[in-house]
């Protein structure tokens, strides 16, 4: 088991124009921080440093190419502490508001989960042709659609067609949560139903009903001939949020950095939502119950993780016994995914 032994923490990159911002912080006091880059983690050049900071936490890359996933390695030129790989988490796609990469998170055992190998997002349908090029040359190769048969055959994924990316629906949908259904109440001003308590025992039901179908993706995701893969569903936020949290979970993420991502994709969708709730001015729907609806529920997450400890004793053991997940393919995900 490898142990970190980083002296640079909590790296962050935030897009802002043509600029990626380059934040962190430092458990030691270090003379200057080297910053190398590259377009994959594996094709970092740390011959030829970006950058070698001193007295400051932070840099900016000016004028990078908008067609360009850049992933940068921070180290401390004083101390024998490895270096992080670091990138910016929300893809910035024009077609999507809510792709992001699940790496960078440390584990309880101080292990950390490599970029650019799971990504989790919203619906694919409305991609770009530079969206599905910059996918290519992300190396994509397996897109698993938890979207039931009628949210695909209303909006497809557009993928490249040249059958670079191997497209695999795996449905998780219950009719008390169809979203086609649910959205045409609130625009009826019906949402009485709509409560904290709707949602936790949504994503409840989602982990008691479909183990099987999660297990299929984690198999899926275990195969090296799948990655990078990336995992979907309409908003990006309930769904997708639950198979994110028992990857995360799987691999030794902690339950408050499972709830911190699951929250994240409300930053990323912030501008989306209010011109939804624009559209919805007219329906008599209270804000607040709009924001239940359309943003990622912390009730929801929060109840997910009581459940799987109390009524399985814990998430291992849910991973173990309902997905199906034997100790040998969990094994391979740790030495693929974690480094």
């Amino acid at each position: 088991m490898k142990l970190n032994k980083n002296v640079i923490k909590n790296p962050d990159v935030e897009r802002k124009g043509d600029d990626l911002n380059i934040s962190w912080e430092t458990a030691v006091e270090v003379k200057s921080v080297i910053i190398c880059a590259g377009g994959s983690p594996e094709k970092i050049d740390k011959e030829n440093p970006i950058a070698r900071v001193s007295d400051k936490t932070r840099f900016t890359v000016s004028n990078v190419d908008p067609k360009t996933r850049y992933y940068f390695e921070l180290s401390a030129d004083d101390t024998d502490g490895r270096g992080v790989i670091t990138a910016e988490r929300r893809i910035p796609l024009t077609g999507s508001v809510n792709f992001r990469d699940l790496g960078g998170y440390e584990t309880v055992d101080g292990r950390q989960v490599k970029w650019g190998r799971i990504f989790r997002s919203d619906s694919l349908a409305r991609l770009t042709e530079d969206d599905q090029s910059y996918l290519r040359e992300m190396g994509i190769k397996t897109v698993c659609d938890f979207r039931s048969p009628s949210e695909v055959e209303d909006g497809p994924d557009r993928l490249p067609d040249d059958g670079s990316i191997r497209y695999v629906n795996l449905p998780v949908f219950d009719d008390e949560f169809a979203p086609t259904h649910n959205l045409e109440r609130l625009r009826s001003g019906d949402s009485n139903w709509l409560t904290d308590d709707f949602f936790v025992k949504s994503y409840i039901r989602n982990i008691d009903q479909f183990g099987p179908t999660w297990g299929t993706v984690f198999k899926c995701l275990a195969d090296d001939r799948n990655r990078p893969m990336v995992f979907h569903c309409t908003g990006g936020k309930d769904r997708a949020g639950q198979f994110a949290a028992l990857l995360l979970l799987a691999l030794g993420v902690p339950d408050e950095v499972v709830i911190h991502d699951h929250g994240l994709t409300n930053k990323y969708i912030a501008g989306l939502v209010e011109r939804i709730y624009a559209r919805f001015a007219g329906s008599g729907v209270p804000r607040e119950k709009l924001e239940l609806w359309f943003t990622a529920s912390r009730a929801g997450i929060t109840g997910l993780l009581e459940h799987l400890y109390n009524e399985y004793g814990s998430p291992a053991e849910y991973i173990r016994t309902t997905v199906g997940l034997d100790e040998e393919t969990l094994a391979r995900m740790e030495d693929e995914l974690l480094e």
